[in-house]
Parts: structure tokens; C-alpha cells; sequence
């Protein structure tokens, strides 16, 4: 029989549906019921529909780098995670609050840098490669920078959450969050009769409603709101592609763009259109070969004179890759109660900056307990897992940070905690991380679920997709 049972597992970490006497949790009590009256082989079938099914509809990501495969699934896990309300209130507040706070922060850096005036943040931000120096001054429509963010975040203990980074230039993922659930409803429909399970699917029509929120003044009643894509051989054109169906707009290339007049058009069978807000799932130095790289074969040119002049919104906005930059991320709390005036809600990873001496040291006579990331590192490449990785790798990451510190960060390495998740071998706890995806226009907030990424390997904390990870439909129940 399947069953959340862990008599003969050791549990590492805190694990989210039974206690530490191996008694199931409340919030878990009804599923294992469930759970417990089907065999483990009715379960291994529909983990094997699933992997069909996402096949059939094409739901692969692009893995850079590897000579065969290129394309693969993520893998998906039948087992949910299971959140109470009062948990979610916790994060969704939290996660909120710190893009209100990121917002203003990128509002003041690119206008008055009091943060910078008040002593908070050092003036060597304004030299992070990622800060756009041409975007000073520019009054982005609405204010805001950063439409879409999603923020990872990790749980250590029952009331105990870490915002491990924050994601702002181009957040991925959500796709699997809301086929995650579609295939869940489709394979396990009677447990959504029985479980007050928090919808999602509206995330597609928060969107566009956002984006079109900040269209630039002037725009008719209709504003005309597109995706851009850098093509099918990106790593997640399925998600460009399949945001793109579900907000009922089209799906562009900078090659069916052009400027005129101070506006961006795109070319139609009808003639050519004005084209109001971009939705760009391309990164800065490409979307504009006038402006940034000049061997770009992927942007608009004349793109980002347009969007200085306010002819057209991009979201999320040129220049907001500093405020994901994991150096920047030690100072959102600090953000918080400078902008805000309030008090984090999340906290932040005690991390130390391998740009100060004393933190440098303590660092390199400890790699083999800590967690080191590059600050512009991303997919969990550019990192050392300390108490996983061998001798010659931790000496390799010794070389790489006596040459270039400033590039680097490191954390004590956390206990993430544990879901019951289906391996080859039964139901066993597995190691889990949460992205909710916060939406910003005219008010900022988030839909009642997340992408789970969950480490597939036992005692593995690494999550990623590209390192091996798969992911988990995440039910917030409503009461």
C-alpha cells in the first residue's frame, strides 16, 4: 500500500507532514487517509500517465550544455504539498511586502539614490553590471520595475521561512505550476471534490490584467499587450509560448517588431499594429542592439529610445537585474523598513559577503560546511554545496574566490525541509523549496499557490531543474 509512513527513515530536517514522533500533521491527516487505501502500483501508473501526458503536450525544458538530450521533462512528482491558510497568509504577506520594497528600491536607484544618501546602501551599487546607467531618470509607466517576481523561499521549521533569493529580470517557472495542477485535477479528481484546494488557473488573467495596468499614458481602453521571445531555442520558449495562449496575445520575436514614430509595431496580416506593453522574456543586453550589444540578431532596434520616451511599458523593466543580484539581496530587509517603515516579515539567510575581509576568511576556513554562490549565478550553476562536494572541488571553489571575491556569497547550509514525494522505493521524504510568483500593477499580490521544486535525490538539497530537480503541484487550502 502507498502511505506517509517514515518508520524506517531518518528524518534530517523538519518535515512538513509528520512530526517528529512520525504522527501524520493536521494539515496532511486527510490526504494520508486517502493515500493509505491505494496501492503503490495505482500511484507508479499515474506518476507513468503523467510523464506521457507532459510528453504528448511538450513540456520539456532546454538544458545548455549537453551534448545529447537537450530537451527533457522535468520530473513530476504525484505526491502534492500540502500548505494550511495560515501558512500561506505567512508567506504571501512576506513575499509581497519584500516586491513593494524591491519596487521603491529600484524607483529611488534609478531617480534620487537616497538609500545610497542614508548610508544603507553602498555607492558601489551604482558599478554592478547589472545597474543600467541608461536608465537614470527614466519615470517608468506606473512606477513599477518589477511586474512579475518570483521568490524563492525555504522552510526550516514549522513557523520558520528563509527567502533564499529574489527573481526579477525574468522569473520562469510558473508554467509548471499551473500544468502541474492541470494534471493533478486530471488524475486525482475526487481529491479536489474532498480537499477546499485554492485555484490557481485565474494566474494567466491576473497577469494580463497587470500588464495592461501599466500601459502608458494615453493608451486606448484596450491596450495591445505582447510576449517577447528570443525563439524557439531558448530554454523556456514552452512557457513563453504557452503564457502567450493563455493570455490570448501574441507571441513576438524582435524580428516582427519595428520602431516608428515612437512607437514599437509589430507586423500583422492586416498591416502593422502598435504594440502598447511587452511582456520580454529576453534579458537586457539583447533586446536592443542600438543600446546594448550590437551583435544581437534577437532585439528591436530603436527598442529602449521608445521606452525612455514612454511609448511603450516593458515588464518587467530594463535595469531590475540589480535588484536580484545576490549581492543586493543582503540589504532587502534593510529595504523594508527604510521604504516600508515596517518590520520583515521573512527573513533574509544570514549570508556573509566575500567583499569583506573578515567574512572572506571565515568563509574560506569553512567552504566545507557553507553554501557559496556566484551573485549573478542562476539554476544552480556557479555554486558549491559544501557538505556534498569532494575535496578537489572545494579546492577548485578556493581559487575561483581568492581570485574574484567580490563575485561571490556564501550561507550556512539549511536543513530545507522534507515532503513525502514517490520514489522508485515507496513514499520518502524529500527536500523542497517554494516559488510563488507576485504579480505588480495597480496593487501587488500573488495567486493561493506556487512552483515546489523538490530534490528527487535522497539527501540531496539542490532543487534545481538543470541539476536534476523535479517538481510538485503545491495545494494552499482554504481554510
Amino acid at each position: 500500500m502507498a502511505s506517509i509512513d517514515y518508520k524506517n527513515k531518518l528524518l534530517t530536517a523538519f518535515d512538513e507532514s509528520v512530526d517528529s514522533k512520525k504522527s501524520v500533521r493536521q494539515v496532511y491527516a486527510p490526504y494520508a487517509d486517502w493515500l493509505a487505501g491505494k496501492d503503490f502500483s495505482q500511484l507508479a501508473q499515474k506518476s507513468r500517465d503523467a510523464e506521457l501526458l507532459f510528453r504528448r503536450v511538450g513540456i520539456t525544458f532546454a538544458v545548455y550544455g549537453e551534448e545529447e538530450g537537450a530537451e527533457r521533462l522535468i520530473p513530476f512528482d504525484v505526491i502534492p504539498r500540502i500548505l494550511a491558510a495560515s501558512e500561506w497568509g505567512k508567506l504571501s504577506d512576506g513575499a509581497c511586502q519584500r516586491v513593494r520594497a524591491l519596487n521603491m528600491f529600484l524607483n529611488d536607484i534609478y531617480h534620487g539614490q537616497d538609500i545610497i544618501k542614508a548610508g544603507i546602501m553602498p555607492e558601489s551599487i551604482l558599478t554592478n553590471e547589472m545597474y543600467r546607467p541608461e536608465m537614470q531618470g527614466v519615470d517608468v509607466p506606473g512606477g513599477v520595475y518589477a511586474h512579475i517576481a518570483g521568490i524563492d523561499i525555504v522552510r526550516t521549521e514549522a513557523d520558520t521561512f528563509y527567502v533564499l533569493e529574489d527573481n526579477l529580470r525574468t522569473p520562469s517557472g510558473v508554467s509548471y505550476m499551473l500544468e502541474d495542477r492541470r494534471m493533478m485535477m486530471r488524475l486525482f479528481p475526487e481529491l479536489f471534490r474532498q480537499y477546499p484546494i485554492s485555484p490557481v488557473e485565474h494566474y494567466p488573467q491576473l497577469l494580463l490584467e497587470n500588464l495592461r495596468a501599466v500601459a502608458p499614458r494615453g493608451t486606448t481602453s484596450d491596450p495591445t499587450v505582447v510576449l517577447m521571445t528570443p525563439g524557439a531555442y531558448n530554454s523556456a520558449y514552452f512557457e513563453h509560448a504557452f503564457l502567450a495562449q493563455q493570455m490570448g496575445i501574441e507571441l513576438v520575436e524582435g524580428r516582427d517588431m519595428f520602431v516608428k514614430d515612437n512607437a514599437v509595431f509589430m507586423r500583422t496580416t492586416e498591416g502593422p499594429k502598435k504594440i502598447d506593453v511587452i511582456y520580454r522574456r529576453i534579458d537586457d543586453d539583447f533586446i536592443d542592439p542600438l543600446a546594448f550589444r550590437q551583435d544581437s540578431m534577437l532585439g528591436v532596434p530603436g527598442l529602449v529610445s521608445v521606452y525612455r520616451n514612454g511609448g511603450v511599458a516593458l515588464a518587467n523593466a530594463i535595469g531590475t537585474g540589480v535588484a536580484d543580484d545576490k549581492a543586493t539581496y543582503t540589504y532587502v530587509p534593510d529595504m523594508i523598513k527604510f521604504y516600508l517603515g515596517e518590520e520583515p516579515i521573512l527573513s533574509n539567510v544570514p549570508t556573509y559577503k566575500l567583499s569583506k575581509e573578515d567574512d572572506r576568511k571565515y568563509v574560506l576556513d569553512n567552504l566545507a560546511e557553507l553554501v557559496v554562490k556566484e551573485v549573478q549565478g542562476s539554476g544552480g550553476y556557479g555554486m558549491l554545496v559544501g557538505p556534498t562536494s569532494s575535496k578537489a572541488q572545494i579546492e577548485e571553489f578556493r581559487l575561483r574566490i581568492l581570485a574574484n571575491p567580490d563575485n561571490y556569497i556564501a550561507q550556512p547550509t539549511l536543513a530545507l525541509s522534507t515532503c513525502p514525494t514517490m520514489v522508485e522505493q515507496g513514499v520518502a521524504p524529500r527536500h523542497v523549496d517554494l516559488r510563488p510568483y507576485v504579480l505588480t500593477g495597480k496593487t501587488t499580490s500573488v495567486v493561493p499557490g506556487a512552483l515546489c521544486r523538490v530534490a528527487m535525490n535522497e539527501g540531496s538539497l539542490v532543487v534545481n531543474s538543470s541539476q536534476g530537480g523535479g517538481t510538485k503541484d503545491t495545494w494552499v487550502l482554504q481554510c
